[in-house]
């Protein structure tokens, strides 16, 4: 019995000095705060309408009723400004999603079915939910959406087609989470270099629908990095967060 203890210590103190040594499997977490800045809206379903009900609602939480970003949103938008935004010519913003930049491919994935040719996404993204009502509250906000009342009108007959749009309020709160798979540590540094430019170009493009009306500015606040899964150096996660925290 003794033996078989001595074993097992030895065992366990072997597979720890393993786990120091090399890094293996890793993932690290990006989380922060996804702030409105103006009104945001991503439509959910409309599929029954009552009479004098908004035409166009938000996406909600099943749960909560609480609006949400899906992940699929801000994974989408990410993709097609870095694409744009590593692309060395106009063309090539338009090509394929597999025609996108190296780095993009990488952190994005692409959808080829050859073993050879498939690359994974080392982005895994989560829904959002509405994080701060409690806040909103506090200001005698009861309600994170609000009804945009907006009209198109025909330039020849000057027949008014009114419709309302439901908005999430400016000043709501969504976590962000955000699982980064570390597959090349030497690459870590270039990956999330990328990842926060991409960032910083949604700050400056839109998130959601009708843009160029001023719906959908966003910004990011309090990015962190941490180490769940593996054992990345002190020194890595401390350069990850310098470049998550590095002004625009």
């Amino acid at each position: 019995m003794a033996q078989y203890q001595r074993f097992l210590s030895y065992l366990f103190e072997y597979e720890g000095d393993q786990k120091k040594e090399n890094c293996g499997f890793a993932k690290i977490e990006i989380s922060g705060k996804l702030e409105v800045v103006t009104g945001l809206h991503i439509g959910g379903s409309s599929a029954f309408s009552a009479i004098g009900a908004v035409d166009s609602p938000v996406i909600r939480d099943k749960q909560s009723d609480l609006p949400m970003i899906p992940g699929t949103t801000l994974k989408g938008k990410l993709r097609t400004l870095m694409a744009k935004g590593f692309s060395d010519s106009v063309s090539a913003m338009i090509g394929k999603h597999d025609d996108d930049p190296e780095i993009v491919l990488r952190l994005f994935g692409n959808a080829k079915k050859t073993v050879q040719e498939h690359r994974n996404s080392r982005l895994i993204f989560s829904d959002m939910i509405l994080s701060n009502m409690d806040e909103l509250k506090q200001l005698d906000i009861h309600s994170a959406t609000e009804v945009k009342f907006e009209n198109s009108i025909n330039r020849l007959t000057a027949v008014a087609n009114p419709r309302q749009i439901e908005r999430v309020i400016r000043g709501s709160e969504f976590e962000l989470e955000l699982i980064y798979n570390v597959e090349d540590e030497t690459q870590i540094q270039e990956d999330f270099e990328a990842i926060r430019y991409g960032l910083t170009l949604l700050e400056y493009d839109y998130l959601g629908g009708s843009g160029s009306r001023g719906y959908g500015k966003v910004k990011f606040e309090d990015l962190q990095a941490e180490n769940v899964i593996g054992n990345l150096s002190d020194e890595v996660m401390q350069l990850c967060n310098e470049i998550l925290s590095e002004e625009k």
